[in-house]
């Protein structure tokens, strides 16, 4: 191709002229385009908006099906999927009708508000008419119900991926009204990447026109990866791992309504700091399910890695509900058991969080002071036995090691404290065990 340009070039100074019929890979090299790399979020500086994006899949060739089942079998761990029945929308009534088009439409709002990617596709299974115009009725149906859809979508989601030729056509102009689009680049190899005019129902959003035909099996999968939200910035192990490597602390402050957690965010989002929420069984009890998501929202739609932690988990029921409600890790508190006790205690809990990629942290020995109504004796609390600990880090495969260096829960003395900070370089030394967990509870967080 370069060299055929190359020849036209000169034939050019011959004043001779030239009417091209040509593919894209003609214009680009005649006019001297550099290839470039996809374009990303980033590249738009949209990385840290935590918005849900919207993949519309209208496109029956098989290419598009496969492509479908490896965006589903790579990303089904985060995508909501939402699939519009074909047969309701061309071939039941308009009641039926009616009702699919608000159902997915009504599900795909509250699945972006919720800052979760969303792909809305048709089900799979072709269906035609028994003459041309009969199957050209159908699509119209299918196309014009996918239009509906998305313009009652008020959400305005972090970007759009539309798979399909007339699909990208309709939704850009009849359901999101553009007139315009700047072109930014390309998504990938022969995939535009369009930023919606002014005039359009979600101005600069970034629309993505995926062809049906166009790329791998994997292609769909590779697109929606890179510009889908993630999850969560980091895990609780991730996060100390950096703290680790940084020789940094993290802090975690227990919080105990939405204003708590929103605080903390806010703090650390400042300070582009990482931080963990801590949740104790008291203030689970009190909040229930709704403070969880409240903190786990929180944690999902940081600018900064935060994570959320169940602190002091004192019984084993309350541990293994708290496995399934969304925690990234979980203290296990068995100080108050025997050595036995608390070694079978936490190794029973261990292997299951474990099996959820959970971390988990236990405590050995008692603070002594005062933390949400507990009261511990000094008599009852002692320092960390350096020989005890290892044989309950072996037995329990924990992760974490809350230590008592002489640190207490509350206020300290008016002596001040006596931290015995060599403790902590000896357990590091001859223990497996990462992380360890020192409570500075008489830090003051004022509004």
């Amino acid at each position: 191709m370069a060299v055929f340009s190359a020849g036209m070039i000169q034939a050019n100074f011959l004043a001779e002229s030239f009417l091209c019929r040509t593919a894209a890979s003609f214009v680009s090299t005649r006019i001297g385009i550099i290839p470039k790399a996809p374009i990303l979020p980033k590249d738009l500086g949209i990385n840290k908006e935590r918005k849900g994006g919207l993949i519309v899949v209208g496109s029956y060739v098989p290419k598009t099906t496969k492509q479908v089942e490896e965006l589903k079998l790579q990303c089904g761990h985060f995508l909501k999927k939402l699939e519009v029945s074909v047969d309701k929308l061309a071939m039941k009534s308009l009641e039926e009708r009616e009702e699919e088009i608000n159902r997915v439409a009504e599900m795909a709002n509250l699945f972006l508000g919720a800052s979760k990617d969303t792909l809305i596709m048709t089900s799979r299974e072709l269906i035609t008419g028994k003459t041309a115009c009969e199957s050209l009725e159908i699509n119209f149906k299918v196309s014009s119900a996918l239009v509906e859809i998305v313009r009652r979508k008020s959400t305005r989601p972090r970007y759009i991926l539309a798979k399909g030729g007339i699909t990208s056509s309709d939704l850009a102009t009849k359901a999101l009204e553009a007139k315009c689009a700047k072109v930014v680049g390309q998504a990938l190899a022969g995939i535009p990447l369009w930023q919606l005019g002014p005039e359009s129902r979600h101005p600069g959003v970034p629309y993505i026109v995926f062809p049906g035909n166009v790329g791998d099996s994997k292609a769909l999968a590779d697109v929606v990866k890179s510009w889908a939200l993630p999850s969560r910035l980091s895990s609780t192990k991730e996060l100390l791992l950096n703290a680790e490597r940084g020789g940094y602390v993290v802090g975690a402050f227990n919080v105990y309504n939405m204003e708590g957690a929103e605080a903390v965010v806010a703090a650390a989002e400042e300070e582009n700091s990482p931080a963990i929420l801590l949740i104790h069984p008291s203030a689970l009890k009190q909040g229930g399910i709704p403070l969880v998501a409240c903190c786990v929202s929180a944690a999902e739609q940081a600018n900064v890695p935060i994570t959320v932690h169940f602190d002091h988990g004192t019984s084993k029921q309350e541990l293994v509900e708290a496995l399934d409600l969304g925690f990234d890790s979980l203290m296990v508190d068995g100080s108050h058991l025997s050595l036995k006790d608390n070694i079978a205690y936490t190794k029973y809990i261990s292997l299951l969080a474990h099996s959820k990629n959970m971390l988990v942290e236990a405590e050995l020995v008692r603070l002594s002071g005062t933390e949400d109504d507990l009261t511990v004796e000094d008599y009852e609390a002692r320092l960390t036995d350096v020989n005890q600990a290892e044989e309950f880090i072996d037995e329990t495969g924990i992760d974490a090691l809350a230590m008592c260096i002489g640190n207490v829960h509350g206020k300290y003395p008016a002596s001040g404290p006596n931290l015995r900070l060599d403790l902590l370089k000896v357990k590091y030394k001859q223990s497996n065990v990462s992380y360890f967990s020192v409570a500075i509870d008489n830090v003051r967080i004022e509004s």
